[in-house]
C-alpha cells in the first residue's frame, strides 16, 4: 500500500508471536491478518502506557494526603477488633 507515513518492521519473535497469538484468539476475526493484530496491541498498550505510570504518579501526588486526619490513628484496628471471629 503506498503511504507517506513512516513504517516499521518487527520481527515476530516467540514472544511477538504469542502476543500475537493472543490478540488473535480476542479478534477471531481478524486472525488471518497478523499485522492488523499487531497494531492493536501497540495502540493498547499505549493505552495502556499512557494511563500507567506518569499519569498515576501526578494523580497520587495532587491527591495523596487528602483525607489525611479524617480517621482516627487506630481505625484500622477497631475495625479488625469489631470484625466477628
Amino acid at each position: 500500500m503506498v503511504t507517506t507515513l513512516p513504517r516499521h518492521s518487527i520481527t515476530e519473535t516467540p514472544d511477538i508471536a504469542q502476543a500475537i497469538d493472543l490478540a488473535a484468539a480476542t479478534w477471531p476475526e481478524r486472525r488471518d491478518n497478523r499485522a492488523e493484530l499487531a497494531r492493536r496491541l501497540i495502540l493498547i498498550g499505549a493505552d495502556s502506557v499512557g494511563r500507567s505510570e506518569p499519569g498515576r504518579a501526578a494523580l497520587v501526588e495532587q491527591w495523596g494526603g487528602f483525607l489525611a486526619g479524617v480517621y482516627p490513628t487506630d481505625a484500622e484496628q477497631a475495625l479488625k477488633d469489631d470484625w466477628p471471629q
